[in-house]
């Protein structure tokens, strides 16, 4: 039996093996993914890289493949937003998302715009946010992960954390459906971001090969939707 590829970015990581084990118990299909910043991904399916499907924390990426011929459709599957982690010494009492950000000594650490939409979505956060309180903090910012000569996070650690904790960054700008496995590090602090100041994030499939399909229909349906929202995304 034929293997089907997948390319899928990073921050489904967690929970794209309990949807894979589901899909194939119900199919019989049996996939093998390789996990990524979207962008690069997305060069590496431009290149010639074998994907049946490639699983995007954006649309605009799936979108290019399509304007290029190289997918044969497009489709929203699942939604993300931001939120602010930061380390436990920076936080005290009256420690809030917007004092955190505004305080001028703290460090923020962010993925890579361009190469991993996590680095977009935080710019354009950075961009509402300037315009709204007049603070700068892109000067600020220091893009860690998801670039193309970035570090590799130790594996068995997320993002956050290792950045965090190994000093490289203060505060962490990422997706919320982590905030609950770094709400168990004694040595984090997770910070919701309000919806009036929030970023949507939108992931999109792009589907490559017919014989993906089924796994698309998967994506989409009832039971796939449950384990997303289970992991901390939202429909």
């Amino acid at each position: 039996m034929s293997i089907l590829p997948v390319l899928a970015a990073g921050s489904l990581r967690r929970v794209w093996q309990p949807l894979m084990a589901q899909f194939e118990r119900e199919t019989g299909l049996l996939t093998e993914t390789r996990f990524g910043p979207a962008g690069l991904l997305r060069a590496r399916i431009e290149a010639g890289e074998p994907c049946s499907l490639f699983a995007s924390a954006n649309m605009a990426h799936p979108q290019t493949l399509l304007e290029q011929e190289k997918a044969l459709s497009v489709q929203r599957f699942a939604g993300n937003t931001l939120c602010l982690t930061a380390a436990s010494q920076c936080v005290d009492e009256q420690s809030t998302w917007l004092t955190l950000l505004s305080n001028p000594a703290l460090r923020i650490g962010t993925s890579t715009p361009g190469s991993d939409p996590a680095g977009d979505y935080t710019w354009q956060f950075f961009a509402n946010f300037e315009a709204e309180f007049g603070i700068a903090l892109r000067p600020r910012a220091r893009q860690l992960v998801g670039g193309p000569d970035s570090q590799v996070v130790p594996d068995g650690k997320l993002a956050a954390q290792w950045l965090i904790t190994s000093g490289q960054a203060d505060l962490m700008i990422g997706y919320r459906s982590y905030a609950e496995a770094l709400a168990f590090q004694r040595e984090l602090r997770v910070f919701e971001i309000p919806a009036l100041y929030n970023i949507q994030a939108d992931y999109g499939l792009a589907l490559c090969d017919a014989r993906a399909e089924p796994l698309r229909a998967f994506l989409t349906s009832g039971a796939a939707r449950q384990l997303l929202l289970q992991y901390g995304f939202v429909a």
